[in-house]
């Protein structure tokens, strides 16, 4: 089952300034665009993974397996500075039906095979089942190394459930850890009360995840960001869209009514990217069908490149 595509040459279109100058360039003129799922250098691979399976099996609403080529549009006409040249576009993983489990494995894959070539990967979801996949990828490519796992998030995503859930990657991620004698290390920064039950907080208890709540973020992220670069061999961010207020990010499944705005977010992304320990980001939850003229896909990509600005 060929689960691979690329990303048609139409979604990366923009405004072509080269008539000012050699230099005037934007991402739709930089970014490469691979002909198969193939890593090649020690750029930032960027992958798109179209599925909201999860979602729907969470109850949520679906509608993030159309977000990667969306982002990827926004991003096209967006300004490129050196270090963008970087971006290679290695295409899409699709799911099948309600085949996610198949597609996780891929992206696993794919992931690990990035990361071992000398890549970074930069993975536009989908739902938050995306971390489950990406997360494994990192581990299996780094045996014996601490790495760390941030998660932006209202939600803590530590369901139990019989199979696989956008609720359920960090439960996943937390056995495998286990099962490989590994600590499992996840911070959850942005997270609500009132969006966590009582019994997924007793979990994160168990599991000694290290929380952050949306009303101390801004006093309290900057400093356990600081404590997990100290610790980590390498780190995998995760960005959860729904952590920001509905009011900056419309197009997510579950809307915060409070969450954490992207300026504070920013803050904690700038040291994490420089760090020069970090492996591996991915932007989940994005919802095209909520978005308010654009107004999501626009701050969401504005986020993927600030990231690909200060990784390099």
């Amino acid at each position: 089952m060929n689960l691979w595509q690329p990303v048609s040459p139409a979604i990366w279109q923009g405004r072509d300034d080269r008539a000012e100058a050699s230099n005037a360039l934007r991402l739709f003129q930089t970014v490469r665009q691979a002909s198969s799922l193939q890593p090649s250098g020690d750029g930032i691979a960027l992958l798109g993974f179209c599925c909201d399976a999860g979602v729907k099996r969470n109850q949520g609403r679906p509608g993030a397996a159309e977000a990667p080529d969306v982002l990827r549009a926004a991003l096209a006409n967006m300004a490129s500075h050196a270090e963008h040249d970087r971006l290679a576009d290695l295409g899409n993983i699709r799911v099948e039906g309600d085949a996610l489990e198949a597609a996780q494995l891929a992206l696993s894959e794919a992931v690990t095979a990035c990361q071992q070539a000398g890549m970074r990967t930069l993975v536009l979801g989908g739902g938050h089942e995306t971390a489950w996949p990406h997360g494994k990828g990192v581990l299996d490519a780094f045996p014996g190394e601490r790495v760390v796992i941030v998660n932006l998030d209202a939600h803590l995503d530590l369901r139990a459930a019989p199979h696989a859930t956008s609720g359920t990657p960090f439960r996943q991620l937390a056995r495998c850890c286990d099962e490989q004698g590994r600590a499992f290390s996840y911070a959850c920064l942005g997270v609500s009360q009132a969006a966590n039950t009582r019994a997924l907080w007793d979990e994160a208890e168990r599991l000694q995840v290290r929380l952050v709540e949306d009303l101390d973020f801004q006093r309290d992220a900057p400093g356990v960001t600081q404590a997990i670069i100290g610790e980590a061999d390498r780190i995998y961010l995760t960005i959860d869209l729904d952590v920001l207020p509905a009011a900056e990010m419309p197009a997510v499944s579950a809307p915060a009514a409070l969450g954490v705005p992207a300026r504070e977010l920013l803050g904690v992304i700038e040291p994490l990217c420089r760090s020069g320990k970090l492996q591996a980001v991915d932007l989940v939850e994005f919802n095209p069908r909520y978005d308010r003229d654009g107004q999501g896909a626009r701050l969401a990509a504005r986020l993927a490149w600030q990231i690909a600005h200060w990784w390099a």
